[in-house]
């Protein structure tokens, strides 16, 4: 019985002795040619020639640690690099490429490690110019709208308390119908702001309800209005006239060529410039060459977060999800997907995250 389980176990110990004779052999791990665009915080260049790093980077070298391959780096255009996988000259492309139905035609994708959107930079006003925007902002006809419209929510409401105040709490809300509106006309007001100075409160057990309602119903409103207020300062304090993608219409941008905001312009017939990097198109925006500059919001925020002559409005349009590019029937897609899905769902992705994008 114990020579069986001796001859049972050989299989497994010569598979062992070959496994060892082949690392004593040294044999050397699989390097595949990877073509790279510089796109900071993505790809970025290292410390010494031929290296990189970046987000894409640790990721791609993390995968190549699981599936135990090297990598030699190329640096190339966003075109140029499309091409290489497509024709076979580079094996892998990994920068901040966008997944598009184009671009999948001519080669395979891993899934996205990372979903965002396009950005829209524009060129930011002095500080004075910065007030006097934002003091225009405040009496703007919007503004006056939206005032005008929270002044009658706070005459309705007081109207509400007042039915019910008006005889049994005549200290405080008696008088004449126009100074008990006055009253709780005041008392909505402090009410709402949280100011609440204590001078005008209800009595009466329906009052108080309708107290109590409009206390919630009023930090509901002042945090819509404080945001829309925030939001309305940080438009005007960007110079450019442009609020949001329907405004490029009437401006002419610079964009990356072969880049996915380039095909969003020139699909609504928008006005243009195709540069082959990122610092001319922002050089370009800085000597008023062009309105504004059109990319991946990521990208864009890192590269003018210490800019004081430009800077990039709120919120993100064109959703951009983020893939590695192979060529076609590239047998190690299927094991470069799990590596990927399983370094993204790691604590260590999101701490890189935070740590090149703050957040």
């Amino acid at each position: 019985m114990r020579f069986v389980k001796i001859l049972a176990l050989l299989p497994f110990l010569f598979g062992g002795m070959v496994s060892a004779l082949a690392q004593e052999d040294g044999e050397e791990a699989e390097v595949y040619q990877v073509a790279v665009r510089v796109a900071p915080p993505f790809v970025m260049p290292g410390d010494a020639l031929g290296t990189y790093r970046g987000l894409s980077i640790e990721l791609w070298e993390r995968m190549g640690e699981r599936l135990g391959f090297q990598s030699e780096y190329t640096e190339m255009g966003l075109g140029e690099m499309l091409h290489a996988v497509e024709i076979g000259e580079a094996d892998f492309a990994v920068a901040a490429l966008t997944i598009t139905p184009e671009r999948e035609r001519a080669v395979d994708f891993t899934h996205p490690f990372h979903t965002s959107g396009l950005g829209i930079a524009v060129p930011a006003e002095s500080r004075f110019l910065n007030w006097w925007g934002a003091a225009g902002a405040l009496f703007s006809m919007d503004f006056v709208k939206v005032v005008a419209a929270l002044c009658l929510v706070l005459l309705g409401t007081g109207f509400i308390l007042l039915l019910f105040e008006r005889k049994k709490n005549a200290e405080q809300f008696g008088g004449g119908w126009l100074e008990g509106m006055g009253a709780s006309f005041w008392w909505s007001a402090v009410t709402m702001t949280t100011v609440g100075y204590g001078d005008k409160s209800p009595i009466t057990f329906w009052g108080r309800v309708v107290a109590l309602y409009w206390m919630f119903a009023g930090i509901i409103i002042i945090s819509s209005f404080t945001a829309a207020i925030a939001s309305a300062l940080t438009v005007s304090s960007l110079g450019s006239g442009i609020e949001g993608p329907d405004d490029l219409i009437r401006y002419e941008s610079a964009v990356l060529a072969h880049s996915t905001s380039a095909e969003y312009l020139r699909e609504r017939q928008f006005r243009f410039r195709e540069v082959d990097n990122l610092e001319e198109a922002l050089d370009l925006l800085r000597n008023g060459s062009v309105a504004a500059v059109v990319h991946d919001a990521p990208i864009l925020q890192y590269l003018t977060q210490k800019d004081a002559d430009l800077g990039v409005l709120p919120g993100t349009f064109q959703r951009q999800d983020y893939g590695i590019a192979m060529g076609m029937g590239n047998e190690l897609r299927q094991e470069l997907n799990v590596a990927l899905l399983e370094e993204i769902q790691s604590p260590w992705w999101k701490e890189r995250n935070r740590f090149y994008l703050g957040r």
